[in-house]
């Protein structure tokens, strides 16, 4: 089995606060994170599919088609958008990294050819980032 790896970068700005807890314990639980005029990430994406390379390419799948289903299905749904505010997806829950990364799993499988999704890696700064696998 052979991994492929696309990084791609995304801008976006959202808000972890759960309307259910007071402010003190938002600030608690979730810090600047809570902060009520929002915060922006610069999100690196990876996206990892697994499979046998074809013979006559080399490839699991072209690398530049990865990168275009990356860019159209995610970077342009959410670069330079407010998560919580410019999405549906975020509307029933917190938008954190490991709930994006779900997000980004379902917007993206249908659309591999020739390999499996494998991983879904967000990195929001550069000591966080959550894997997501598929299982649920």
């Amino acid at each position: 089995m052979v991994y492929l790896t696309r990084r791609e970068t995304f801008n976006a700005a959202h808000r972890v606060y759960n309307n259910a807890w007071s402010e003190e314990k938002n600030k608690e639980m979730f810090g600047k994170c809570a902060n009520k005029n929002w915060h922006g990430h610069n999100y690196q994406l990876f996206v990892t599919i697994k499979g046998k390379p074809d013979p006559d390419t080399g490839f699991i799948m072209d690398a530049k088609k990865l990168s275009d289903v990356i860019k159209r299905e995610i970077v342009e749904r959410f670069d330079h958008m407010n998560l919580n505010m410019d999405t549906p997806y975020f509307t029933d829950q917190q938008p954190s990294t490991e709930n994006f990364c779900v997000v980004i799993w379902a917007l993206i499988e249908p659309f591999i050819t020739g390999g499996v999704l494998h991983c879904i890696r967000l990195q929001e700064t550069e000591n966080i980032y959550a894997e997501y696998y598929g299982e649920q």
